[in-house]
């Protein structure tokens, strides 16, 4: 449901990645039909869904993802340029504003920390304003503060402009913040539980 945040949990190994990564159309299912935000993707040929992606979904990998060549200016306007955009530039630095880099926008990756690596990954996949934010365990390789600031952020900015977001967490605090959280084992939805 539109808005709604769900929490995917379970053991290492359960399918909670592949089935992330079939929803956002980076892996084919092997069966069944995909929906997303109201579009069959695997009926849609492998440009058609990385066009869907690009404007529909904002991804945020625990691995950020970042290029390390470009500055985080640069990694948070590369959606907006390959979409054709206007202005992608302003756009990119109010996105990095808004997760509290202004003042990092021409640093490469590598002379940022891994929390502010993680905000520029944020920022890019919020840069579009996508109606589905996706995010595997995006506090992963970060201190548990430095986490849950990014979390806050994350929820913040889903809630903003009422984005679903779909994420992958072992920890059950986050997980009891979510609107719905789906249970998962060997690769099957085991329980889906509402928020209390």
């Amino acid at each position: 449901m539109r808005g709604e945040s769900v929490a995917l949990v379970g053991p290492s190994g359960s399918g909670k990645t592949s089935l992330l990564m079939v929803a956002a159309g980076l892996e084919p299912a092997s069966s069944g039909a995909v929906s997303v935000a109201g579009q069959r993707i695997d009926a849609l040929r492998e440009d058609a869904v990385a066009r869907f992606r690009r404007d529909h979904i904002g991804i945020v990998f625990q691995a950020f993802h970042l290029m390390p060549t470009m500055t985080a200016l640069e990694n948070v306007a590369l959606p907006l340029e390959l979409s054709g955009l206007r202005d992608p530039w302003s756009r990119a630095k109010e996105a990095l504003e808004a997760v509290g880099l202004s003042h990092r926008l021409t640093h490469y990756p590598a002379q940022l920390s891994g929390g502010e690596q993680q905000r520029v990954a944020v920022a890019r996949a919020i840069v579009m304003k996508p109606p589905v934010l996706m995010a595997d365990e995006p506090t992963g390789n970060l201190d548990r503060e430095t986490g849950r600031h990014i979390m806050d952020l994350l929820f913040s900015l889903q809630a903003s402009y009422g984005a679903t977001l779909l994420l992958i967490t072992h920890d059950a605090e986050l997980a009891n913040r979510c609107h719905r959280t789906v249970s998962m084992q060997d690769g099957r939805i085991r329980d889906i539980k509402a928020a209390a």
